[in-house]
C-alpha cells in the first residue's frame, strides 16, 4: 500500500483525480485475495491490482465513471454472473471491489 500512496500524491501534485478499487468479498477461486488494492488517475492510468489483470479493464472503465460522478460504487464480477466470461474472469471464482474517490 505505502507504493501506491507515493503514487497517489504524485498524480494529485500533478492535478489528477485518483480512485481507489479494494477488493472487499472473494468466494472460490480467485486471482487475488481480499483486501487487494488499485488506484485508478483520471488520465486511465493504473497502479496496483484487484484481479491479477482479469477484470482489471473493467473496473478502470468504471473508476473513471467514479471519477466523474463522485459517487462510490460496488462490483460484482463472478462466474454467475454474464460478465464474467466477458471481462475475464474465468476462474470460477467471485470477487466485488468497491471502488471510491480519494480525498
Amino acid at each position: 500500500m505505502r507504493d501506491l500512496i507515493v503514487t497517489i500524491d504524485e498524480w494529485r501534485a500533478r492535478g489528477d483525480r485518483v480512485a481507489l478499487a479494494t477488493v472487499v468479498k472473494t468466494g472460490g477461486s480467485t486471482p487475488r485475495p481480499l483486501g487487494s488494492k488499485m488506484i485508478v488517475n483520471s488520465r486511465g492510468e493504473f497502479a496496483g491490482s484487484v484481479s491479477g489483470g482479469c477484470v482489471e479493464g473493467a473496473v478502470i472503465d468504471e473508476a473513471q465513471h467514479v471519477l466523474k460522478t463522485g459517487r462510490p460504487k460496488l462490483l460484482k464480477y463472478g462466474i454467475a454472473d454474464e460478465t464474467a466470461w466477458d471481462v475475464g474472469l474465468s476462474c470460477g471464482g467471485m470477487i466485488e471491489v468497491f471502488v471510491e474517490p480519494v480525498q
